[in-house]
Formats: structure tokens, sequence, C-alpha cells
């Protein structure tokens, strides 16, 4: 990671460079997570030259797993189909992500960098060279693409498919814990807080009274998010969970193509999940650490060394 930052600002021109660098103690453009089409911090990669536009983006591939990052290259690409869907009229377009660096990262002991636009925004921050991988977040929108009722882009479809696989599996009595409301919220529970709220009530269904089928399907659906992460960090980001509980909870009806929700909660683990606009075809997932959302928990560690 610090070596890809500091070829990404090596490749910036003086003003790109001066949009893309910030303090890391500018906790407001740190803190920052915003998956609309909103003007954020940084400099969009749509007025970088060639090579800096690929810096940026071997910036973003230190971040995730290959299978993660084409899934973002695929909600990148989105922005052109959606742009298309609405008659051209709302202008976006597949450069509108930016990037941002806090800190200098050749040098300092505490930096973090972000790559953001419409429907992805993955925030990194390494203190003391330890990675806080969070947030991350990826949206698809539309998330099925079909022709003659057959899916040719669905980015989000195996963390829809393998949360419905786990709802059957555990038969009537852990679907009558784990459905929280028959109506989805209109959005993830976290939106765009700079801090993910903490445990939410109703949890849904804990995981030790699931079978074994249905803990492993969890089991499954929590791997699946935190494949998103390099091995490394996916790894150390299990064994972490592993001594946890974790809870399940379903909102909204538990057919395909209406609106739909569902969390994960553990100890210091929020994955969120929607489907809810009317045709149930526009998604949002998020990955996210309440207590250590944006390196809180190397910074706390950086601290307590340094003092």
């Amino acid at each position: 990671m610090r070596a890809a930052a500091d070829a990404l600002l090596a490749a910036l021109d003086e003003p790109a460079r001066q949009r893309a660098r910030h303090d890391f103690d500018d906790e407001p453009a740190r803190r920052w997570l915003e998956y609309r089409p909103r003007p954020r911090p940084g400099v969009s990669l749509a007025d970088l030259t060639l090579a800096a536009r690929k810096a940026a983006h071997r910036l973003l591939a230190t971040a995730l797993s290959p299978a993660a990052y084409a899934q973002a290259m695929a909600v990148v690409a989105l922005e052109e189909v959606l742009d298309r869907a609405e008659s051209w009229q709302r202008g976006r377009h597949s450069g509108d992500y930016w990037v941002a660096v806090f800190g200098d990262p050749a040098r300092d002991d505490r930096w973090a960098w972000r790559f953001e636009g419409h429907h992805l925004s993955v925030s990194m921050t390494v203190v003391d060279d330890q990675v806080s991988p969070a947030p991350v977040f990826l949206g698809a929108n539309p998330a099925t693409v079909r022709h003659a009722g057959r899916p040719v882009s669905r980015p989000l479809g195996p963390e829809e498919d393998l949360a419905r696989e786990l709802l059957d599996a555990i038969g009537p009595a852990g679907r009558a814990a784990a459905i929280v409301t028959d109506e989805a919220p209109a959005d993830i529970i976290s939106a765009t807080r700079p801090t993910a709220p903490g445990r939410l009530d109703p949890l849904g269904v804990p995981r030790g009274r699931l079978a074994p089928s249905g803990r492993a399907l969890l089991d499954g659906l929590v791997a699946l998010y935190l494949d998103r992460l390099p091995p490394e960090l996916a790894t150390r980001e299990a064994r972490r969970l592993a001594d946890g509980e974790l809870h399940f909870a379903w909102a909204g009806p538990v057919g395909p193509g209406r609106r739909h929700y569902y969390r994960i909660q553990g100890d210091d683990l929020l994955i969120e999940y929607d489907n809810t606009t009317e045709d149930g075809n526009h998604a949002h997932t998020v990955l996210r650490r309440p207590d250590s959302d944006f390196g809180a928990d190397v910074l706390a560690a950086h601290r307590s060394a340094a003092h």
C-alpha cells in the first residue's frame, strides 16, 4: 500500500496532487463515507492522465482480493449503463471516482487513503504498518441486467444468493427468529455515518441456535464479505471473529424481486445488505467495524504505545 500510494502521488501533477493530499488529522475528510453521487474530498479520476488513473487502480487493488476488485470494476462500469437507462440526463460516467491520500505514505507512521464514487467506497488506514480495513462499500444499480430472462450482469449476486440459501437452510423456526420485520428499511442502517452504530436491536437469530448446516452457511456468508480483503487481512479478521457470537437478521419478504435487507453482527463487525427499490434491483452492501472504522483500533494501539 505504501509503495502504491507513493507511486500514485508521484504520477500526479502538482494541482492534482494538492487536491488528492490531505492532512491525516483532517478528521471530516478522512472519516468520510459517501456512496451517492456527491462532491467528495480528493481528486477525480476523470481529471487524471492515463498513468495516474492506472496508479489509482493499482492502489485500490492492494485493498481488495481479485474477486472483489472485479466486483468493484463492474460497479464502476455500471455508471455508464445507468446513465443510458436514465436517457443520459444526469451525466453519470465511469471516471467519476475519486482518490484521496491522508498523510505522507512514504514517511509517516500514520496515513490513510480512500477510493470512492457512486456505489463504491474503500477506506484503508495504516498505522505502524498495521492496516485497518474498513469501511468497504459496494453497491450496484441496476443490481441485475438481464437478457431473455438470463442475467448478463449481477456483480453482487453471491451476496444475495448465499443469504437466501441460509434462510432456506435454517427452517421455519430459524426464519421466525431471523426475520425481524416484514418491511425492509429504505437503506442500510449505518448509511453514510462516519461512525457506524454499535449493536443494533433487534439482532435476529444467533449463530449458536442454528443447526450445523445453518452455521456453516452463516460462516460462509461472513467469509464472502471478509474475502473482499486481501488474504492476509481476511485471515486476520476471521481469526479475530472466531470466538465471538454472530447474529443474522433479515427484514422484508423472503421472495426474490422484492424489497429486502439483512445484516450480520459480531464483535466489532457489521455487515449490511439491502435491495430496497420497488423492483428489488438496486443493491447496497457494506463491511464495517463499528469500534474500529477508519483505523480507530490501530490508532488506539499507537497512542497507547506512544504514551
